[in-house]
């Protein structure tokens, strides 16, 4: 049995993601970022217009597109029922599941949807089309819905007809890891959740898979949205309101990776307003106990809505990330990513072709830039306090794994 406290191993950020889903199964496919036992699922609808009720949650090992290992399903429960129902904005979190976790495990989590599910809160994955060969090509990291009717326990796979590049309804994964772990979100917009990628595995996936290469005790989650703002809302809440909603109310949380304010400077806005917001997040971290790295802005110049006046802001914001004094560190994505002969356009090959975002390459160039030791707190500043979320402190029991396998297994079905 693994001692140590509840990290949030996965998560996305919650996105109006469309709708008109009824009595169907949806499959989420997703990848841890670190291992621990006791594993937890948590469920938002954040953004519903309705109560959502899910009458059967479980959790597999998935074999290949919605097909499950044989006998790796298993039924989450939430305060010992198998039904939750949630309300317009809320969440909720299922109670542990004995067994180990390994790090960079993939999982399958399907929920039951009983009933009209009104406007999904999900994230849109950055992938390719589901019917695009690059999709086919991706480790999984998509989602699947089934016929009409309860095909949560199914394992075959066959009643999953529709791929799709959304996760749905899922907030969060949580489990019990050692002591010394904890973990960074990277709060950002498109081009955290990896636009540009050619892949769909942006530079926190790539962060994360340095992380376990490195032997870093860090879980790296992924709170970017697309076309997300500081300033205003998208298709998600605006940085600060994501920050207090979504990351911080995530446990095992120790650091933030800010990289957003992009789609504010193509929008018109200046950079008093985003230095201002951003001293705003650092202090609201800062209260909670977290520290916040400071991403520079990539250059954008050639992208559909690069200015002069948005170039100079940008410059501005970046003058103040790296010389302000407000961050715990810094993260120089520009410096990366830029162009020695055109400094205010992306080096070619780490430009995926749009100008704005940077491509497959680029995505590692970014991953490459971070400092392990500001990631973690080897800066000096003292870790900040425990947010525990109901019962994610309880311990779980003892659970098993396939030797050489380096799948989750179950005791039993």
């Amino acid at each position: 049995m693994i001692e140590g406290r509840p990290v949030t191993t996965w998560a996305a950020a919650a996105e109006r993601a469309g709708g008109g889903l009824r009595d169907l199964t949806v499959r989420n496919v997703v990848r841890t970022s670190v291992g621990g036992t006791g594993l937890r699922i948590r469920l938002t609808n954040a953004h519903g217009d309705r109560p959502v009720t899910f009458g059967r949650v479980r959790v597999g090992v998935p074999r290949s597109g919605a097909a499950l290992v044989p006998g790796s399903n298993r039924a989450v429960t939430f305060g010992g029922r198998p039904e939750v129902t949630l309300a317009p904005g809320a969440t909720a979190l299922g109670d542990p599941l004995p067994g180990h976790v390994p790090p960079r495990q993939r999982l399958a989590v399907s929920l039951c949807l009983q009933g009209d599910g009104g406007i999904l809160t999900g994230r849109n994955r950055a992938t390719a089309p589901p019917g695009d060969a690059a999709y086919r090509s991706l480790p999984g990291d998509a989602a699947y819905r089934s016929l009409p009717g309860d095909h949560a326990a199914d394992e075959d796979g066959a009643a999953y007809v529709e791929g799709v590049a959304i996760w749905h309804w899922l907030d969060a994964l949580i489990v019990t890891a050692p002591e010394p772990v904890s973990a960074v979100a990277a709060l950002g917009d498109s081009i955290t959740t990896g636009v540009g990628s050619e892949t769909g595995h942006g530079w926190p996936d790539l962060l994360a898979d340095r992380a376990l290469l490195e032997s870093w005790p860090l879980a790296v989650v992924n709170e970017g949205v697309s076309g997300g703002r500081v300033l205003a809302a998208g298709t998600g809440r605006h940085a600060e309101e994501r920050l207090a909603a979504e990351v911080l109310t995530k446990p095992g949380v120790g650091a933030v990776i800010l990289l957003a304010g992009i789609n504010d400077l193509g929008a018109g806005a200046r950079a008093e307003p985003l230095v201002a917001a951003y001293r705003r997040i650092t202090e609201r971290a800062h209260a909670a106990g977290v520290r916040v790295i400071g991403g520079t802005l990539p250059p954008f110049a050639g992208a559909e809505y690069h200015t002069a006046e948005g170039e100079r802001a940008r410059e501005a914001v970046n003058a103040f990330v790296r010389e302000g004094g407000v961050f715990d560190g810094l993260a120089d994505f520009d410096a990366a990513l830029r162009d020695p002969a055109d400094p205010y356009r992306l080096l070619p090959r780490y430009d995926c072709g749009d100008h704005l975002h940077p491509s497959a390459a680029g995505h590692r160039a970014m991953a490459a830039a971070l400092e392990p030791g500001r990631l973690l707190n080897e800066s000096g500043r003292r870790p900040g306090p425990e947010r525990l979320l109901d019962e994610a402190g309880q311990r779980p029991g003892p659970g098993r794994r396939v030797a050489g396998s380096g799948r989750w297994m179950p005791r039993g079905r």
